[in-house]
């Protein structure tokens, strides 16, 4: 069941919407960027469903940087640096908490999110895993002055495994080869897996007209087993 805490950042309060498992401890953990829709249901059912895998996960609340809008689909996408202190913030106080195995740490995320989690990899050393679902925008910053999550890619410690839509086009298929291409001339160890009749924001249940059950349950059982064999080994 999710539950929330409030932690500071560069001033600003940020609230944490965080879910347990079972048992003492200590855990491994996922860091969870929510996609448009913020903390809607969607957001909160795949923070429980990774504590029911075995993780403590934490989403921070990324509308918090002035000016607040609500709803909160309603507020400008947050912008880079404010994201990078922002995941290192959740970093901060999951180490905090004192039952999390602060050696085994992933991330993921879902549309601005998959975004969002290729830039916390790609700038916090702690992940070990990385699981962007059709990360749209890579090729273009959200601040002043860059630089592109994807010429960032380079920092990503971990491995990465990304699930696409066929039927998308942010990220189109081209796009998805591009980030592929670029995360293996880096060496860095990746797997990507696309769906035929599936666009964007596959699973999101919220959406019905996304909503893809099949590519939704393959996709989560390939993300719990590579976070398993990665995070659990």
């Amino acid at each position: 069941m999710v539950e929330y805490t409030e932690v500071q950042v560069a001033g600003n309060p940020m609230r944490i919407a965080y879910s347990v498992p079972a048992g003492d401890g200590p855990h491994p953990a996922v860091v969870v960027m929510y996609h448009r829709g913020g903390y809607d249901d969607f957001t909160l059912k795949v923070c429980d469903d990774l504590a029911e895998a075995g993780y403590v996960a934490a989403s921070m609340d990324l509308y918090h940087w002035p000016p607040l809008l609500e709803p909160a689909s309603e507020n400008p996408f947050p912008k880079d640096p404010e994201i990078i202190q922002d995941v290192a913030a959740t970093v901060d106080w999951l180490s905090a908490r004192g039952d999390v195995d602060m050696g085994n740490l992933g991330i993921l995320g879902h549309c601005m999110g998959g975004r969002m989690a290729l830039l916390g990899a790609s700038t916090h050393e702690a992940f070990k895993a990385c699981v962007p679902y059709y990360p749209g925008n890579m090729f273009k910053p959200w601040s002043e002055d860059g630089p592109a999550p994807f010429e960032l890619l380079s920092g990503i410690k971990g491995t990465v495994r990304g699930f696409f839509g066929n039927d998308d086009q942010n990220p189109s298929p081209d796009d998805r080869e591009k980030i592929s291409a670029e995360l293996t001339r880096l060496g860095v160890e990746h797997e990507f897996h696309g769906y035929d009749g599936a666009g964007h924001a596959f699973q999101n249940f919220v959406a019905p007209e996304r909503f893809r059950p099949e590519a939704t349950t393959d996709s989560w059982s390939k993300t719990i087993s590579y976070l398993d064999s990665t995070l659990k080994g």
